[in-house]
């Protein structure tokens, strides 16, 4: 095959711009897993958003009560990303006003361990903290609360 310098066949520019654009749609920013775990729940509180659910929080307003205090539009937001991510689903409870229920799906349990990881790095490494959770391997809950 000839090359020469700056002249290309029809088109290849082109599938060379698909090819990068479908891959920045997949990785944001690369193939680490830490990297895109980190854009879904690397943020200051979705992490917290699916710890309290571990503790049996599935409503907004069960949810917006959390000791960290978030605010009402940052939980609203959380939320939408975290159902778009697949980590948790929403069904409605009531109908006026709709009123929802949230659920940790399979892809939302399995942030567990890493919960279970963080709990037991800031007990070791910060001093005074402490935590109410215990998990199980099995179970929708996945965990019970120690009161």
């Amino acid at each position: 095959m000839q090359v020469t310098k700056g002249k290309r066949e029809p088109g290849q520019r082109a599938v060379r711009s698909a090819r990068i654009a479908d891959k920045s749609a997949r990785f944001p920013r690369s193939r680490c897993p830490v990297a895109n775990l980190l854009d879904l729940v690397g943020d200051k509180w979705s992490l917290l958003v699916v710890r309290d659910m571990f503790r049996g929080r599935m409503t907004y307003g069960k949810l917006l009560d959390s000791p960290e205090r978030i605010p009402t539009n940052i939980l609203a937001e959380r939320l939408r990303r975290l159902e778009k991510a697949g980590v948790i689903t929403r069904v409605p409870y009531q109908q006026r006003p709709v009123r929802y229920s949230y659920t940790l799906t399979k892809r939302g349990r399995d942030l567990g361990d890493i919960l279970a990881a963080l709990v037991r790095w800031g007990k070791r490494h910060v001093p005074g903290t402490r935590d109410n959770l215990r998990f199980r391997a099995t179970g929708p809950a996945s965990c019970k609360v120690d009161n």
